[in-house]
């Protein structure tokens, strides 16, 4: 059973779960994954630029699936490499840790690494698919509008983002 409260500037409202847990808001999971996204472009950009990625887009020509594949295997090491650490010890990436919140299980114990690689896994992998993946994806997002704040892969990680206490 969840509970409505209000949140510390009273102009929104926020649920509070059966475990005293109290769910973060969207826009500190959108900051969040923001500030994650950030922190890629300096790896990110630079690898592009020097394996030919920008060519191909600036003659107009969509780079290969191959390619693709290739910089977004590389693009998940690079998060792993940037937030991992936190991610096991805290459930937090550093868009996380600047927000104040942070993932756990529904049943709102530490999250450990067999969750967060099936939580990630799926929003690394589903856009993969062609076609249907990016749809998918768009759904996964789209259930942070549900009253439980979840996307879905929260749901296929067992997991919600909470304020850190």
């Amino acid at each position: 059973m969840e509970d409505m409260t209000t949140d510390k500037d009273d102009t929104k409202m926020d649920f509070e779960t059966t475990d005293g847990d109290i769910l973060a808001s969207r826009w500190d999971r959108l900051g969040a994954a923001i500030i994650d996204g950030l922190t890629m472009i300096p790896i990110t950009l630079p690898l592009m630029y020097f394996t030919g990625g920008f060519d191909d887009i600036s003659k107009g020509i969509e780079p290969s699936a191959s390619y693709f594949l290739v910089l977004s295997i590389a693009g998940m090491a690079v998060f792993l490499l940037i937030h991992g650490k936190f991610l096991v010890r805290d459930g937090q990436t550093l868009g996380k840790k600047a927000l104040n919140i942070k993932i756990v299980t529904v049943a709102g114990q530490h999250a450990d690494v067999t969750t967060l690689a099936k939580r990630y896994g799926f929003s690394w992998l589903i856009p993969l698919i062609p076609v249907i993946g990016p749809i998918i994806n768009m759904v996964n997002i789209l259930f942070i509008f549900t009253k439980s704040k979840r996307c879905l892969h929260d749901h296929v990680g067992g997991t919600k983002v909470i304020n850190s206490k």
